[in-house]
């Protein structure tokens, strides 16, 4: 059981009409919860940041962030790219 307040979150993945949400406080994953994908605001797919907020272990209310999840898909593109760079490549910037 999450205890009540607000979390960010994170769509993992979306399975059929069930959107797969990781919950996170202080950068950690607390909790996963199924939604119904038609609950997901209408820009939202794999990778989208949210905003929940939780009461009585029901998710009450739920908002898109696009900015933090255009932040996060940088910074996870940056962090592939430079993963997938060969050794030398490094070496001639």
């Amino acid at each position: 059981m999450t205890d009540d307040g607000t979390y960010t979150a994170t769509v993992d993945r979306i399975e059929e009409e069930i959107a797969v949400c990781l919950l996170e406080d202080d950068g950690e994953v607390v909790d996963e919860r199924h939604l119904d994908r038609e609950r997901l605001p209408a820009d939202c797919d794999e990778g989208a940041v949210l905003e929940l907020t939780v009461r009585a272990d029901r998710i009450e209310e739920l908002s898109f962030d696009p900015e933090r999840t255009r932040e996060r898909r940088e910074r996870a593109q940056r962090r592939f790219d430079r993963l997938s760079r060969r050794p030398d490549e490094d070496r001639e910037e």
